[in-house]
């Protein structure tokens, strides 16, 4: 059979294909994780196992690898790391940008590698790999001891629940293959690794280019009776982990109802196990029924456990739908709106405490606001340090509130259902991940009282249908005034209106915020919050806001009923609103004595689709007006 790149020969594939790929097929596996300092061979390492568990991906790797071990030194051998990476900007810049995943085979175990960044300013893609790894291989040159990095790293394998720490120190050769730097180097690390709980630490002494101890024991370490890496790999038992005794935890991914006879509920069974007969609880509206059935692809099953993917039928007709989790009676999933959290900042744009964020949580997603942070950590030294928001790359604690209750689970008990992501609610990229610690009490003698006159009601005696129409633009573009005279209009029109102007609101209800980025989000809410109650009553809401970020706007649109909010642009470039000036606003800001603001040094992000956008450059403002108007008209 021709060689081809990946292919793993072996002698029973040859002699009974059948019995290869049923054994193949139920091989335990192992997720694991490279990560340390800048240059401390993770990829060098990679290339070395792979080599060694004979998936070649080309003739060149085979002959550098032999080369490298007939020269054997670092300046006459190529790294594997341009052999072996899986990105053209890699090849380009040296540096490893992303989590590269890679995947080999033994007779016992099948592995998948996470091979991620060094560099600070990529720990995001470190802690991506980290979520779904049950152990970590962190490399520390032993020329170097343990850098800042490798207590980064190693913090945030702790924060994502790796337990089992293999501590790579790595080009032994390069110091002789010193056992008493190979104690120092171990013995230092311990002492920061039990300070963050880590005490599955095994320590080995390697050299990824020359191969020593990895999948063979070295000559040169005679002084070392401990496994090599590729023993210790095949050893490490984290099925017991995985299959450890919990409670049911199933959180529903899609619901399956092809006909009116059946009614599934697909998802992966995140904790515990679960039997037809079981009874289970509904989170998060804690009805309980009984399990019907586990359907699977080869018909049903009698059982099924964490790590399995199922569709399940219930055996009474319950609300229940993406986003909820299947829980066992006894040990019902919490549920609650507000927890404490760990995150870990990914964005270069700082936390806005306060905006309006994307939460993602195993198959649940809602809005979200996080608090100022109560402290952020210090990576050397574990010291709690103070601090206003969160930059790229911080780590630290901070209360989440949501948008609405969910099920969920400290990061310790479940990962699944612990740990989070923010996401920018227009661009879409992740700003954050979180692990959730507990949840944050809140009163639970507080309910909404229904009442008798619905808004429907109000509406129809008013004869009118509620709307809040937004005007957003810069400071001088016309929106009180064009605000104004739209309310004129409506109240000559016998509609019923109110008017809620930036300036008179914070004379008032908003007195006590500034003008940082955080208090410009909390005004409006605020107002947000208002104009809703004030649509309720059927009237016909006008405000005149700057609010400059499209996540705030987009939460208060989120507020209301599809349809009601009427997001109007009034457009005028900066340099007219400037020249225009009618309070002096842009003067005082240039001369430094209004900072955060809008237009100057702090940004205004128009609205990508609204429902009406007003050129103030071509339009007077009277036109403007009559043009809400008729847009009103037009919208019913």
């Amino acid at each position: 059979m021709p060689s081809t790149p990946g292919y793993q020969a072996d002698a029973l594939a040859a002699r009974d294909i059948d019995a290869y790929l049923e054994r193949h097929q139920h091989k335990s596996w192992l997720r694991f994780i490279t990560c340390g300092s800048v240059d401390d061979g993770k990829s060098t390492l990679i290339g070395r196992l792979l080599y060694d568990n004979k998936v070649v991906f080309d003739d060149q790797l085979a002959a550098l690898v032999a080369d490298s071990e007939r020269v054997g030194t670092q300046g006459q051998a190529l790294d594997f790391a341009l052999l072996v990476d899986g990105l053209a900007a890699e090849r380009e810049q040296g540096i490893t940008i992303d989590v590269a995943y890679r995947f080999f085979s033994t007779d016992s175990r099948k592995y998948i590698v996470a091979d991620t960044p060094g560099h600070e300013q990529y720990t995001r893609n470190m802690v991506t790999g980290a979520s779904t790894a049950d152990l970590a291989v962190i490399l520390i040159d032993a020329r170097k001891g343990v850098l800042t990095q490798t207590r980064r790293h190693s913090f945030l394998v702790s924060l994502v629940g790796i337990r089992r720490v293999v501590l790579a120190i790595n080009k032994m050769d390069l110091v002789g293959y010193s056992g008493e730097v190979f104690r120092r180097v171990a013995d230092d690390y311990r002492a920061f690794a039990a300070r963050l709980g880590l005490d599955a630490v095994t320590a080995i002494p390697i050299s990824g280019l020359r191969g020593d101890n990895i999948t063979a024991r070295s000559a040169e370490t005679p002084w070392y009776d401990g496994p090599t890496l590729m023993e210790h790999l095949e050893a490490v038992d984290v099925e017991g982990d995985r299959l450890a005794a919990g409670p049911l935890r199933l959180p529903v991914q899609w619901v399956c109802r092809p006909n009116l006879d059946f009614r599934g509920f697909a998802g992966t069974i995140a904790e515990g196990a679960l039997s037809p007969g079981d009874q289970v609880r509904v989170a998060p509206s804690g009805k309980t029924t009984t399990v019907a059935r586990i359907v699977s692809r080869d018909g049903d099953l009698p059982r099924a456990v964490a790590g399995q993917a199922v569709m399940v039928t219930l055996a009474d007709e319950v609300d229940c739908s993406r986003g909820d989790v299947l829980g066992a009676v006894t040990t019902p999933v919490e549920v609650g709106d507000a927890f404490d959290a760990t995150l870990v900042w990914m964005s270069e744009a700082p936390l806005t405490p306060g905006r309006s964020y994307w939460l993602k949580l195993g198959t649940t997603t809602v809005p979200a606001a996080v608090s100022p942070p109560a402290h952020l950590v210090d990576v050397n030294t574990l010291e709690h340090l103070p601090a206003e928001t969160f930059e790229l790359n911080a780590i630290g604690r901070a209360e989440v509130k949501l948008g609405r209750a969910i099920p969920f689970a400290p990061y310790a008990e479940s990962r699944e259902l612990g740990g989070f992501l923010l996401i920018d609610r227009e661009s879409h990229a992740t700003v954050a991940a979180g692990m959730v610690h507990a949840s944050r009490r809140r009163a639970t003698n507080v309910h909404w009282h229904p009442t008798d006159v619905t808004r429907e009601a109000r509406a129809e005696r008013l004869g009118q249908r509620p709307r809040v129409v937004w005007l957003t633009g810069l400071s001088g573009s016309g929106k009180s005034t064009i605000a104004n005279l739209v309310e004129r209009r409506l109240h000559a029109l016998g509609r019923h209106s109110y008017l809620l102007d930036g300036d008179n609101v914070r004379h008032g209800l908003n007195r006590d915020l500034g003008f940082s980025d955080a208090e410009r989000a909390e005004n409006i809410r605020r107002v947000g919050e208002v104009a809703k109650l004030m649509a309720d009553a059927g009237l016909i809401v006008l405000t005149a806001f700057i609010s400059p970020f499209a996540s705030e706007r987009a939460l208060v649109r989120a507020m209301m009923p599809d349809g009601d909010f009427v997001e109007v642009f009034v457009d005028a470039p900066l340099e007219v609103a400037e020249a225009r000036d009618p309070k002096g606003l842009y003067k005082k800001a240039r001369a430094g004595a209004l900072p955060h603001f809008t237009g100057i040094d702090s940004p205004y992000e128009p609205p990508s689709h609204p429902e009406l956008r007003l050129d103030t450059t071509r339009m007077a403002a009277e036109e403007c007006a009559e043009a809400v108007v008729a847009r009103l008209l037009e919208l019913g």
